[in-house]
């Protein structure tokens, strides 16, 4: 846990815990959205293939936690520290360009 906080910049365990919470509520409603959102595509495990739907599945839920970490996190009152995390994991997956040159942060 000291190892996280130090690694986030987090200062008290109440943002700790507020910041976990965050996490499972963002994984946990991603993955319950994305059935409906998929099968208002009209992509259901009926009529398409495993092989094909549960790939669809869990590429759908990517953009989909994207928005949702943001925005639990501006309802929990961690905008700034999801924003931050939000950048650094598109960059570390090479979408990076999404964003324009900033300094780094010293």
């Amino acid at each position: 846990m000291g190892n996280l906080k130090q690694r986030w910049g987090i200062t008290n365990n109440f943002q700790f815990v507020i910041i976990l919470i965050v996490f499972a509520l963002t994984g946990s409603t991603s993955a319950y959205l994305a059935k409906p959102v998929l099968a208002w595509i009209g992509i259901t495990r009926d009529t398409f293939s495993p092989l094909l739907y549960w790939p669809l599945y869990v590429v759908l839920i990517f953009p989909i936690y994207q928005v949702l970490l943001l925005s639990y996190g501006f309802i929990f009152g961690q905008f700034k520290f999801f924003w931050w995390f939000e950048k650094k994991m598109l960059k570390s997956l090479g979408l990076g360009f999404l964003f324009k040159n900033e300094k780094p942060s010293e």
